[in-house]
């Protein structure tokens, strides 16, 4: 605000600053004083600095003025409406709580293998499954002692998980028509739709689904020069909560029923099982992304796969 007094700058000028923690919270007080925030990849300000080995916050703002000035910024970080931010908050605690419960089942697991009853870390996942567990380890109390801790644990995590889910059903209730249309997909049910919805958000912003694709990591490494033309491994640029629900969603694509199995089936032949579940998410990322473009439901004929009944044969030499 000072300095916007001093140089009496008018209503929107521009003013850059770069990608991240508190990036967005500098953009809404900028915004607040009639400036126009531009948030700009950290990684692209180092790249164009002129001496990288002698960084400073001077220099650092020196190119952040001067490339916004001249307009040879490409990365340009998107600044989502609070409601948007709101979603994305809800989506990540949840992702740390499902977490949560997740390494006390391995933690259990782990604890019964050293004691020679891996068989009785079955159904974990419920809380019925944890009280069987308890009553099968009732000649050992030092080890349902511990089993205990970890289940007071998992029952806490198990509370904030609905919790926030309940949170975010109330959060994404004006967007309830386009998760409609998204959870028409196989595989993709409200997890997956939120969050690909929570990162997308405008589709108009992207040019076409490679460009999606791209920004969500889900394509490979390319390295070009000359008569060499290398692809590597995925970029895993962008969203790693979004690569790790599509790649979720990828797994409904194994069953003999889903749509997408034999695209699947014909890369896992070919590449392995990895690539083709990375495929089937690339994938769906593509029709999610047109789905919510053009504001249709998942049609079965513009899939690109064979419509029908599916057997599974397997030939064993």
């Amino acid at each position: 605000r000072g300095l916007r007094d001093r140089y009496q700058l008018p209503p929107g000028t521009a003013a850059a600053l770069e990608s991240g923690t508190n990036a967005f919270f500098v953009a809404d007080e900028l915004s607040a004083l009639e400036l126009s925030p531009r948030v700009i990849d950290a990684a692209e300000v180092r790249a164009r600095i002129t001496r990288p080995l002698q960084k400073s916050d001077r220099r650092d703002a020196f190119e952040l003025c001067d490339g916004l000035r001249r307009g040879i910024y490409r990365s340009e970080v998107w600044v989502p409406p609070p409601t948007v931010r709101r979603v994305r908050q809800l989506l990540s605690r949840r992702r740390h709580f499902v977490n949560l419960k997740t390494a006390q089942v391995n933690a259990v697991k782990r604890l019964l293998r050293e004691t020679g009853r891996a068989p009785l870390s079955r159904r974990l996942q419920v809380a019925s499954g944890w009280e069987k567990l308890l009553d099968a380890l009732a000649d050992q109390e030092a080890l349902q002692s511990l089993v205990r801790c970890h289940q007071a644990v998992w029952v806490t995590a198990a509370e904030q998980v609905k919790h926030l889910e309940t949170q975010l059903m109330d959060a994404t209730a004006p967007w309830q028509p386009e998760l409609d249309r998204l959870m028409t997909v196989p595989g993709v049910g409200r997890i997956v739709a939120t969050t690909f919805l929570a990162v997308v958000f405008d589709a108009r912003r992207f040019a076409t689904a490679k460009r999606v694709a791209s920004y969500t990591g889900l394509v490979p490494s390319t390295f070009q020069s000359g008569d060499q033309d290398r692809h590597g491994h995925i970029t895993g640029r962008g969203s790693s909560e979004l690569r790790s629900m599509l790649c979720e969603a990828a797994q409904h694509a194994q069953r003999i029923s889903s749509p997408l199995n034999p695209y699947y089936a014909r890369i896992k032949a070919r590449r392995g099982y990895r690539m083709a579940i990375v495929a089937v998410a690339h994938r769906l990322c593509r029709m999610l992304y047109a789905m919510l473009r053009d504001g249709t439901a998942f049609d079965l004929a513009q899939a690109g796969v064979e419509e029908g009944q599916f057997q599974k044969v397997c030939v064993r030499h």
